[in-house]
């Protein structure tokens, strides 16, 4: 029998099942754990092969007859400022994003329900419990971070914080050369507001402050119009066969 060390990754092949994103297509996804002394190392690694986290676990589309899942990354020293996205951050501006622990509370989880319930009842987080939410933010031995942003408020010049309710969360991969978005929600009555779109423009902003040229957006999927908006942060890298690539549509 062959010894593996505990910090060796052992990569396994998940069973097709009905794809989320194309209609008729099937996905299968290659994973490994990510624990020990290595994971944060590891998940870097993993990440610049296009990899996403999801709370102890790396993953990746290995699906047989389709291509449609691409990594993508933003750099944001040369991110470009469109109208549209000088207006949404003109509009949201009155937001401030506090940078906490990665900690679950009860309000996060009313947010987290009240937009699963309006954006995506029928996808496969639908029946997320508020353990399960837990879960997914506290599970990591990566280096991960909250970012919960409020209306600024009477202190916010003096603590950073904001003031009321939530209007929305970003549960964020620190990595050594980007943020890794893992996942954000939003509250839905604020449609107006373009909340998805601030976050991504917000953190933009703080990789930049940061120096770290990267923020790392995850898949996106050519037919899929829900992962449609990706395209318009650029510029933006594309994995390809022959590593990253600079795409200029």
């Amino acid at each position: 029998m062959t010894a593996h060390s505990r910090n060796t990754p052992q990569f396994y092949l998940t069973a097709p099942s009905p794809c989320p994103y194309l209609k008729g297509q099937f996905e299968r996804k290659v994973f490994t754990h990510l624990v020990g002394d290595d994971a944060a190392q590891l998940n870097d690694l993993l990440t610049h092969g296009g990899f996403r986290r999801s709370q102890t676990i790396a993953y990746r589309p290995a699906c047989e007859t389709c291509r449609a899942c691409v990594s993508v990354r933003v750099r944001v020293d040369a991110f470009e400022w469109t109208k549209a996205f000088r207006r949404n951050r003109a509009l949201n501006a009155d937001l401030v994003g506090l940078d906490r622990d990665a900690t679950p509370n009860s309000e996060q989880y009313s947010l987290f329900r009240a937009y699963l319930d309006s954006r995506h009842s029928d996808g496969g987080m639908a029946d997320m419990t508020v353990l399960d939410y837990a879960t997914m933010v506290e599970d990591s031995h990566v280096r991960t971070r909250l970012v919960e942003y409020r209306r600024r408020g009477p202190d916010t010049a003096v603590n950073g914080r904001g003031a009321g309710p939530l209007y929305a969360v970003a549960l964020v991969d620190h990595l050594s050369d980007g943020l890794s978005l893992v996942y954000s929600f939003y509250e839905p009555e604020h449609r107006d507001r373009g909340l998805g779109t601030h976050v991504i423009l917000d953190h933009v902003q703080r990789a930049r402050a940061l120096g770290l040229p990267y923020l790392y957006l995850g898949y996106w999927v050519e037919g899929s119009a829900k992962m449609d908006y990706k395209r318009r942060f650029r510029p933006q890298e594309h994995l390809g066969p022959a590593g990253w690539e600079l795409k200029d549509g």
